[in-house]
């Protein structure tokens, strides 16, 4: 009999110790949370395994959706909406109607992205999150007059593969998303903020720091996408998927999250996912929602709560 912990209970170690230990404090959006700070996970991905939470059942396919919809450098939520992921739309709703003045509904605001491409040029863009920075971070050139011009962008996920394949034993393989100069402008600046590679023995490892971090809701999917992405560029480097390693600053639960939390430590871990990925596309950048497939995966039933924005 195998006596190691399921992957999962480290997870459900670190929810019950933030809900009955973590420090109560008011926050950003009113609401307040319980937190601790500097949590760590590590999952190993070998033989395909994933670190796929299944006390509650994750939506998978949603979070690869925004992966591969970071990797455009879209930064406009109707690419998304169009493909029913709601994971932004709280955000340009909230700011749509605190300028506006019109109380719309949620639902309808995002019909009217879908319907309405002008609309949607106007009051669905987030700003220059996540795959702006990832794939075109702003670089200036200095003109003779002294004013400063717009440079060509770095796309930093393809010097990170570019990296991995001439110079595995870098310690500078890192995308990061903090672009300092560019938060204002961010409907929320990036939480999932560095991404850090490594290769040993012909593994790939990644550690990824969250400097926030919604356990309850948000860490399933982080865990999930840092994974994902993790796997796609070990495939594309031909290396094998090896350990991957989340570090969590201010780590939280909501107060309003209890009947999430209560119920979920409650449930057991079953099973042990697994991702296949069916080919292998030319670049980093040409993976499609189709190329995936989780095998072995019958989690528990979802839980609801709502997001704090």
């Amino acid at each position: 009999m195998d006596s190691e912990p399921h992957f999962e209970q480290q997870y459900l170690d670190l929810m019950h110790r933030i809900w009955t230990q973590g420090s109560e404090r008011s926050d950003r959006t009113g609401i307040g949370t319980r937190s601790v700070f500097g949590a760590v996970l590590r999952f190993d991905l070998a033989h395909g395994y994933m670190p796929l939470i299944t006390t509650k059942r994750v939506y998978w396919k949603t979070a690869t959706r925004e992966m591969l919809w970071f990797l455009t450098g879209e930064t406009n939520i109707r690419p998304l909406v169009l493909q029913n992921v709601k994971i932004w739309n709280e955000w340009p709703h909230a700011r749509y109607v605190e300028e506006t003045g019109d109380d719309i509904a949620l639902d309808a605001f995002v019909a009217r992205i879908a319907e309405d491409r002008e609309f949607a040029a106007q009051w669905g863009d987030l700003g220059p999150v996540y795959g702006k920075q990832w794939v075109d971070w702003p670089t200036y050139e200095t003109q003779d007059d002294g004013s400063f011009r717009k440079g060509a962008g770095i796309n930093q996920v393809a010097e990170v593969v570019d990296s991995l394949r001439g110079n595995p034993g870098s310690r500078r393989h890192i995308i990061e998303g903090w672009n300092v100069a560019e938060l204002d402008q961010m409907a929320l600046p990036p939480c999932h903020k560095t991404y850090q590679f490594h290769v040993a023995d012909g593994r790939l490892n990644c550690a990824l720091y969250q400097r926030s971090c919604d356990v309850a809701l948000g860490l399933p999917f982080n865990l999930w996408s840092g994974a994902l992405l993790q796997r796609m560029i070990a495939q594309q480097t031909d290396l094998e998927p090896g350990e991957f390693v989340w570090m969590g600053g201010d780590t939280h639960l909501y107060l309003n999250h209890a009947h999430l939390v209560e119920e979920q430590l409650t449930r057991e871990p079953v099973g042990r996912p697994r991702l296949e990925i069916q080919r292998k596309p030319a670049s980093i950048f040409d993976y499609q929602i189709e190329d995936f497939s989780v095998q072995d995966y019958t989690p528990h039933t979802p839980i609801s709560a709502p997001v704090a924005v």
